[in-house]
């Protein structure tokens, strides 16, 4: 399950797609969901965002403060800081399709991988 969270006016999904990506990944400890969720992002970075973002995966176990930044009270969360808006999906990134569009690479009228909206 994904959540997306806007955080201010959203710009098209083909300009965001255009540019460079700083996305960092909140996860909590070595756990089976925060593997996941690693592996689906970079699984989608590799697909869609190659040569054009930097990742950083965050363990909140290790580093408390940084959850307390952007008022996390889930993990995994992904944060896009750049391009703005600020964005945050929660859950695992598993629905592709829902993260591609959150993170506005792929416009919500684009049929997913396996052709259904």
């Amino acid at each position: 399950m994904n959540h997306a969270t806007p955080e201010g006016d959203s710009d098209s999904p083909s300009a965001a797609a255009a540019g460079h990506f700083v996305l960092r990944l909140y996860v909590t400890g070595s756990n089976a969901r925060s593997a996941q969720a690693i592996k689906n992002l970079r699984q989608i970075c590799d697909e869609y965002l190659s040569g054009r973002h930097e990742l950083e995966v965050v363990d909140i176990y290790q580093r408390p403060e940084a959850a307390r930044e952007f008022q996390l009270i889930a993990a995994p969360t992904l944060v896009r800081l750049l391009p703005v808006p600020l964005r945050r999906i929660v859950g695992d990134l598993s629905d592709q399709h829902k993260v591609l569009v959150s993170l506005e690479i792929r416009s919500p009228h684009e049929p997913d991988v396996a052709g259904e909206r």
